[in-house]
């Protein structure tokens, strides 16, 4: 090889080097915010499959709004807003479920059905950016069958939850949503 042959491959070699590193580099300082969107997301996942599990288990809706809703569920408890829950084989008791959301999160109140104090609440969701986080079917919409706001005057069958968390990596968040029937619901065929 000649000495100019060298320098060639040497300058070249160090160009494919320096792209390599710098690829690297950039995936390194990405990490961070690639871990925390992911956590947001799962996070969020995570509280809006409770949501929805709870919905599911809900016999009716009794108050409705995009930033609250309030239904009446089965759950596994010896009284509402209590810690203890009852085994599988233990009936499950009625209980009113509360969600109540500002911009920045969403509370769960459990207590006696009819009430609208006591019980337990306790924040569920931080760091969401949105309080119209509830719609309904049937919804007030031109098409009833479209999730909206609640129709005047109906119980809502079906409840969409929609949960907005921050975004690292942009001005828009990220948005995780899903929805449930209630339990007594019927669907007209």
């Amino acid at each position: 090889m000649t000495l100019v042959e060298l320098l060639v491959a040497t300058a070249m070699s160090l160009a494919v080097v320096g792209g390599g590193t710098a690829m690297v580099i950039s995936a390194v300082r990405q990490q961070p915010e690639l871990s925390e969107r992911a956590q947001n997301v799962t996070t969020a996942r995570w509280q809006l499959d409770r949501m929805t599990r709870e919905i599911r288990n809900g016999v009716s809706v009794t108050t409705s709004s995009p930033s609250a809703v309030s239904f009446v569920a089965r759950v596994r408890r010896t009284v509402c807003g209590g810690t203890a829950t009852e085994s599988s084989t233990t009936p499950a008791i009625q209980c009113q479920i509360a969600y109540s959301c500002t911009t920045t999160s969403c509370t769960r109140a459990e207590r006696a059905v009819g009430a609208t104090t006591g019980g337990s609440t306790s924040t569920i969701v931080t760091g969401i950016d949105s309080s119209s986080v509830f719609c309904f079917v049937p919804s007030s919409e031109e098409d009833p069958t479209d999730c909206g706001p609640a129709k005047p005057g109906t119980s809502p069958t079906y409840i969409g939850v929609t949960l907005n968390v921050p975004n690292p990596s942009g001005p828009s968040a990220l948005t995780v949503s899903d929805g449930a029937s209630l339990r007594t619901a019927t669907l007209a065929g």
